[in-house]
């Protein structure tokens, strides 16, 4: 089997050798080679700006993982699911601490890995189901813009919301 290798550049500079295959998981790297005419070959270089080294790790392997996934439609694109569908793979892997989520989040985003981006929001949306805004608060590090007095203005305003 003949495999063809692109390199991928991180923001600070690291290049990794990637499995063209691997590589075209990333929405960024497909449209690359199909617009911009990137030579498909081991020479080639594709700078990542928004993407660290150790970033772009976890992405590559979060797309070997993927390789061999069916194209997604652009139905899939759209459609919405439940938040207790991530396989147990996904949930193991995005199991990280709130600032690499979010990390990963963005990475995904300008990456364009629509399945990814899905699965990690998914991942805050289940984080924050059920929770009170207090809870929220604290989960997400969040202070209050309001002092106590105003709050409870608002809580009293609109308490058709707590029924």
């Amino acid at each position: 089997i003949n495999m063809q290798y692109i390199n991928l550049q991180s923001s600070d500079g690291m290049i990794y050798s990637v499995d063209l295959r691997i590589a075209k998981c990333f929405g960024i790297i497909k449209t690359m080679l199909q617009i911009c005419k990137i030579p498909e070959d081991q020479n080639s270089v594709v700078p990542l700006a928004r993407v660290d080294g150790n970033m772009l790790l976890k992405l590559l392997l979060w797309a070997e993982h993927h390789v061999n996934d069916p194209e997604p439609t652009d139905d899939d694109a759209v459609l919405v699911r439940d938040n207790d569908d991530i396989s147990a793979w996904e949930a193991s892997f995005l199991r990280v601490d709130q600032s690499t989520l979010l990390d990963l989040m963005l990475a995904a985003n300008y990456m364009n890995i629509k399945r990814l981006q899905e699965a990690a929001c998914k991942t805050v949306a289940n984080m924050i189901q059920e929770k009170t805004v207090v809870e929220m608060r604290k989960t997400f590090n969040i202070e209050s813009d309001f002092s106590p007095e105003e709050e409870e203005q608002v809580r009293q305003e609109n308490e058709w919301m707590e029924e």
